[in-house]
């Protein structure tokens, strides 16, 4: 992260001397603050999340209150309660919050009685850790705050280590666009900079885009899934917080709508009726709003104080070597297969350095699209003309391969599919012994044409020469 804002700080300054200077007349655009605000409302949340993921690992966890973070209950060990989603974990972890919820009754009581002289440990402790808060009510309601929270430091000093890979990008990409260069911690909190990460509600990728957002700012289909790519989601990350903070006004709130939305951290602030995002954070009720929303902002800071003092958290910690490579616009469609064979790049490599293409690109159904930055090994530079060459004019194509196959959608008809996929009606009839009129059963598989589209050379071929240059020399 160091090495981010060193990097970044360069970067900025000379952005600034290139930018052109507004005409007077001209509105000027409200400047970014490069600045991070951390309020001492929040720190309690923060050092619970340092410790989330510095101080215990996976196999262990935090019983705590979800509104009060300075109060952890106990350190569940899970070593022995077999893996995540296990039963006996789960088993293990109803237990201790049955506990925790036993011994916050028995302390309310004790309360209530002006007698602690027969409480148990776990009663007692409950009551010191509330301190000034402990009352009878407070603790009674407590009971429904209970919660569980998975150590996480295992897998961020893991995180850790994978971030030197596209630090340097990150910081060139934050850069050009003048944000903050602590923004490039968000990944902590993210992925654990896992590039293939998936969550469970869809979201993907080293910056969790959901598909619907990813489309607005990357290519998202069944053939390129840029969420997949550590460098272009970079790129769309830094333009969603771009976007958020433009319309929010500030870094929590911009950072907080990366989770739950700009509109609902607009809504949040309109109710409230401030921007003091520790107030939201304390006040706000919403039903959208829970825990994770809450404290996505406390979590980010939690892992860049971490992030910025890695070495002092998790000794001995050394990070990736940067990635290096060379990229190669597509001036056709081609098939990895050709790519694989004429360039002499292993395919496993090819994969490793493209993870947005999707399956059927890799099984061959479809080919590498025109246009996609195609990503070779560093020592593979080649211009657009030298990479003709090798590909062979003849091997790259003008258009993408069709589906072999179809399954029938419902109400679909053998004109519509025909069209949709551009070949004639009456062709794809024949191949599948059917009349033109044939109604279709839904969930039915056609087979379609196994045609090619033409190639470069194709075109090449059918081009007209060049016309004779006509000579102006007024000597002939």
């Amino acid at each position: 992260m160091r090495r981010i804002i060193s990097t970044a700080s360069t970067l900025l300054v000379t952005v600034f001397f290139l930018l052109p200077v507004a005409p007077a007349q001209q509105a000027a655009v409200p400047a970014i603050s490069l600045e991070i605000p951390r309020p001492p409302e929040l720190q309690r949340d923060v050092d619970f999340w340092i410790r989330v993921y510095s101080e215990i690992t996976t196999l262990q966890g935090f019983m705590h209150d979800e509104r009060n973070l300075a109060v952890v209950y106990e350190i569940v060990d899970l070593t022995a309660a077999g893996p995540s989603g296990s039963a006996m974990r789960r088993q293990r972890i109803s237990q201790a919050r049955e506990r925790w919820n036993s011994a916050l009754d028995e302390a309310a009581k004790a309360l209530e009685h002006s007698d602690l002289t027969q409480a148990s440990a776990d009663a007692r402790r409950v009551i010191e850790l509330w301190g000034s808060e402990a009352t009878p009510a407070r603790l009674r309601a407590a009971r429904d705050e209970v919660r569980f929270q998975l150590g996480q430091a295992d897998r961020f000093r893991a995180g850790i280590v994978r971030s030197g890979t596209w630090e340097s990008h990150i910081a060139s990409t934050f850069s050009r666009l003048g944000l903050p260069p602590e923004l490039a911690a968000l990944p902590h909190v993210e992925s654990s900079f896992t590039p293939t990460a998936y969550s469970k509600v869809g979201a993907s990728g080293l910056w969790q885009f959901m598909r619907s957002t990813g489309r607005l700012y990357m290519r998202v289909d069944d053939i390129v899934d840029e969420r997949l790519d550590p460098f272009r989601s970079t790129e769309a990350a830094a333009r969603l917080l771009l976007n958020n903070y433009r319309l929010l006004g500030s870094w929590p709130l911009a950072i907080t709508a990366y989770n739950h939305g700009p509109a609902g951290m607009r809504r949040a602030r309109e109710t409230m009726g401030t921007d003091d995002f520790a107030i939201i954070a304390r006040r706000y009720q919403s039903r959208s709003f829970g825990f994770a929303s809450r404290n996505f902002f406390p979590s980010f800071l939690a892992a860049l104080t971490i992030d910025q003092n890695a070495t002092r958290y998790f000794p001995g910690l050394v990070r990736a070597p940067e990635m290096s490579f060379h990229e190669v616009e597509m001036p056709g469609y081609a098939a990895t297969s050709q790519l694989e064979r004429t360039l002499g790049v292993p395919m496993a490599q090819l994969r490793e350095l493209n993870p947005a293409l999707r399956p059927p690109v890799w099984s061959g159904s479809r080919f590498v699209p025109r246009g996609y930055r195609l990503r070779l090994p560093a020592e593979q530079k080649m211009t657009t003309v030298e990479f003709i060459q090798r590909v062979g004019a003849n091997q790259l194509f003008v258009a993408q391969v069709g589906p072999r196959t179809h399954r029938v959608k419902r109400g679909e008809t053998l004109r519509q599919i025909a069209r949709k996929y551009g070949y004639n009606v009456n062709r794809v009839a024949e191949l599948n012994g059917l009349s033109t009129s044939a109604k279709l059963r839904r969930g039915r598989t056609l087979q379609l044409p196994d045609e090619r589209p033409a190639t470069l050379a194709d075109r090449a071929a059918r081009s007209p020469p060049p016309s004779p240059s006509v000579s102006t020399d007024s000597s002939l």
